[in-house]
């Protein structure tokens, strides 16, 4: 088969091709660009546990050298203290540049052999067909591409859905923000900060090497935040945290950051696909554009794999709009309903009776990935088998657990997702502590496995020795893209192979002819 077309080489392009690589299908990404991101250390990223993890097993180093993870989140009303949240009882939000998370992602991609970057190649015309795509390109060279499918990951003016013709309805300029990046001395050293005295407000959030993005919340219609105005902001704000004098400063960048709510009708058509910015824009209240776009490529890229190796039912790759544009449907109406009260203060009480500090409650739930305004989302399993209860529910985010793999090593269990196959997790008590050898031929162990290898798609067995809210030997079926689809009291071979089925959506009509894939893409480019 032909590789996958991936048009765009922002965060969401590269992941996308990246996760489809890493399940063995061969992409090449247009980037319309020369290949080099403009250096803004204003324009920035917070990835929380689920992204955070998926950038990692991409191979993206990034993350690890230039991010900084949120060490608390405090909370100012007025000139006063009024919560303060620390992370001891989950991973904290990791914050970087966006351009330092393109390098990273860019950078493993230039290094995998299945991913082919072409630069200044923007797309102009696209054709389908029963079997693949055809884009064609102009720039350095004008060429047609022929793909099995197409992801438009290019953008809020995406070319690629403006060719296909769908429409992208919303509200612009939701919010605008002034935006400072500086390197200064706080009196928190790696704590986030969000200060409020409405209307006024600001968030401060930590970068590495002791710089700090600074937001302030502007009016709907104001005028144009001159540099003389926004210096003042940066100096007054500072003056509040540091005991009424402003520290030392190195202003690094300033911006103004418009948001907009746009929601792409169609995320599909015929076999090509929308993610990111091109299929949907939200980011007020603490949401992140970028992150949803990565969720977007997890969601897509094990469809795309089983359709590429296997075929994939017409209804498994319309679960992708259907399970994400759902999802971001979802965040959005939140905000919406959550930003007039936020910002007037009007029918708070209503809103969420009894809760004396609800805004600053729902505006850290964003900005910390909780909650309606930014909690990983729930797909709804296309069969709800749920034998035995869990700490998770049916199309949640599976627990990060350490898991035994079948090499014998010990990982968390999210290192495992992102390679194609469902994951079959056994909660066995005591596996931790016993050698393998002794626990793997015994009891449940060889039924489950013979279960597992007669699965309709390719699937792996791993051992826990607990999982929250499960009982021994209970059996845990999860997505490759980490949600969980069913759970089962023991080994249940036909439910199990039944549930697999439904999580593929069915068998494909006709499975593909596809040819072994290659350390370059399948098909060359033809030059006009």
């Amino acid at each position: 088969m032909d590789p996958v077309i991936v048009v765009g080489a922002g965060p969401v392009g590269l992941s996308m091709s990246l996760a489809l690589a890493g399940q063995g299908v061969p992409c090449v990404v247009l980037d319309e660009g020369s290949g080099k991101d403009e250096l803004r250390p204003a324009r920035t990223v917070a990835l929380h546990a689920d992204t955070a993890a998926m950038v990692h097993r991409l191979g993206c180093t990034t993350l690890r050298d230039e991010g900084a993870y949120f060490t608390a989140w405090r909370t100012m009303r007025g000139g006063r203290e009024s919560q303060r949240i620390t992370f001891e009882d989950g991973p904290a939000p990791i914050h970087l540049p966006q351009h330092a998370l393109t390098r990273g992602l860019r950078d493993a991609a230039a290094a995998h052999p299945l991913v082919q970057l072409v630069t200044e190649s923007k797309i102009d015309a696209l054709e389908q067909d029963d079997r693949g795509v055809t884009a064609h390109t102009r720039g350095a060279e004008t060429t047609w591409w022929r793909g099995s499918h197409l992801v438009g990951c290019d953008g809020a003016r995406s070319t690629v859905r403006k060719l296909l013709g769908i429409r992208f309805p919303g509200r612009t300029a939701v919010e605008r923000h002034a935006v400072a990046a500086l390197r200064t001395e706080l009196p928190w050293p790696g704590e986030a900060l969000l200060h409020r005295s409405p209307p006024e407000e600001v968030t401060a959030r930590p970068l590495a090497d002791g710089v700090y993005r600074l937001d302030w919340l502007l009016p709907a219609r104001g005028d144009l935040v001159t540099p003389d105005a926004l210096v003042t902001r940066i100096r007054d704000s500072l003056a509040v945290w540091c005991g009424g004098t402003t520290p030392p400063y190195e202003l690094l960048d300033t911006g103004v950051h418009t948001l907009h709510h746009r929601l792409a009708r169609r995320w599909r058509d015929g076999r090509c696909f929308l993610a990111g910015d091109a299929a949907h824009l939200l980011g007020a209240l603490g949401t992140q554009g970028v992150e949803e776009g990565l969720r977007d490529a997890e969601n897509l890229a094990w469809k795309l794999s089983l359709a590429w190796h296997q075929g994939a039912s017409e209804e498994l790759l319309d679960s992708y709009e259907a399970e994400r544009r759902r999802a971001v449907a979802a965040r959005l109406r939140a905000a919406d309903q959550a930003m007039p009260v936020l910002r007037t203060g009007g029918g708070l009480r209503a809103y969420l009776p009894g809760a004396s500090r609800a805004a600053e409650l729902l505006l850290a739930d964003g900005h910390l990935g909780r909650g309606p305004l930014g909690a990983e989302p729930v797909y709804a399993p296309p069969v709800a088998v749920h034998d035995v209860p869990t700490a998770t529910e049916p199309g949640g985010p599976v627990e990060n657990v350490p898991v035994t793999a079948p090499d014998g090593s010990t990982v968390p269990l999210r290192d495992q997702l992102g390679r194609g196959r469902l994951l079959v997790v056994l909660v066995a008590p005591g596996t931790g502590v016993w050698d393998r050898r002794h626990w793997v031929g015994a009891g449940l162990m060889p039924r489950l496995a013979a279960a597992v290898s007669a699965l309709p798609v390719r699937a792996e067995l791993l051992v826990a020795d607990g999982y929250p809210g499960a009982a021994a030997h209970t059996v845990l079926l999860v997505r490759p893209d980490g949600h969980l689809s069913a759970t089962f009291a023991g080994v249940q071979p036909a439910e199990l192979y039944e549930a697999a089925d439904a999580v593929r959506r069915g068998a494909p009509e006709a499975p593909p002819t596809r040819a072994a894939p290659r350390a370059l893409p399948a098909a060359a480019p033809v030059i006009d």
